[in-house]
């Protein structure tokens, strides 16, 4: 078994086509077909199956793309440091959901990197829903989101901060510290889609729902661009946290919400089984 059979199982793996592989690898079609399948002789299992879309992994291809991915980064970094001299690190790929405070999320930076100096990390944005594909794909080493994890993955709540509403200026509910979900009866309020943040949206309608409330709701996907959306449908209130709101809605008033508080938890998340710097990196999340 050669790295480079692994580098191009990876990139089947990844792109779920050996056409589009081929492409980013530079090479042949039949080429690429052909290293693919030697490696399946070496290994004596089918790693690929045909589907209408392209290619899917089996269970084995499944099982193997986290030991060769992490080979490949081993391999990578002996190159390096045999052109550095530094010392070896391992990548340490971590998901961000939107919303998180950066402040936060620099001093978590600080601290891995003083606590855990053979960690290089590399930092990605998705959602709550995306991250926990990710996981299950192999794809990253540790998800921060908005739910509680699953019972098929290890989980660390790191902490909660209450949601809240940016108010439109002008609007009659601008300016105050707290606003209560019934001031929001019948206004129009911009939100994260289900699919971003599922908890907290579940949380939110069914308060709603148990006080007789009916703001008109507009939802959403978005990360960085909610004043864009808010004026596509001409809301009134975004639900977002105070972080999100002060960097993406400059002149606009955060009000926590209360009666009910919904507060936003966010977790670490990874594999229960996986590599020994994964979990240092995750006591380090776990205490900041």
């Amino acid at each position: 078994m050669e790295l480079r059979q692994l580098r191009y199982f990876v990139a089947v793996f990844t792109e779920g086509s050996i056409s589009r592989a081929a492409g980013s690898l530079l090479i042949s079609q039949p080429a690429l077909t052909r290293q693919i399948r030697v490696l399946e002789r070496e290994l004596g299992t089918p790693l690929f199956e045909r589907v209408p879309t392209g290619v899917q992994a089996t269970v084995a291809g499944r099982a193997l793309h986290e030991h060769a991915r992490q080979l490949l980064r081993l391999a990578d970094a002996t190159r390096e440091v045999t052109r550095s001299a530094a010392p070896v690190k391992e990548q340490v790929e971590i998901a961000l959901p939107p919303g998180i405070p950066q402040d936060w999320v620099l001093v978590a930076l600080a601290e891995i990197r003083r606590q855990v100096p053979d960690a290089a990390l590399s930092f990605l944005d998705a959602s709550s829903t995306e991250q926990l594909r990710m996981l299950s794909e192999g794809r990253i080493d540790i998800g921060l989101i908005h739910q509680n994890p699953p019972s098929t993955l290890h989980g660390r709540l790191l902490f909660e901060h209450p949601f809240g509403v940016a108010i439109r200026p002008g609007h009659a509910l601008f300016g105050r510290a707290q606003c209560r979900l019934r001031d929001l009866d019948d206004v129009r309020v911009l939100a994260h889609s289900r699919a971003q943040v599922p908890a907290g949206h579940d949380q939110m309608r069914a308060a709603a729902h148990g006080l007789g409330v009916s703001p008109n709701w507009r939802l959403a996907r978005f990360n960085e661009n909610a004043l864009a959306c808010a004026e596509a449908v001409e809301a009134d209130a975004v639900l977002l946290s105070r972080p999100s709101a002060n960097r993406m809605l400059p002149g606009w008033a955060w009000s926590e919400l209360v009666e009910p508080s919904v507060p936003l938890t966010t977790w670490a998340a990874c594999q229960p089984q996986t590599r020994r710097i994964v979990g240092a990196v995750m006591e380090v999340l776990a205490g900041s």
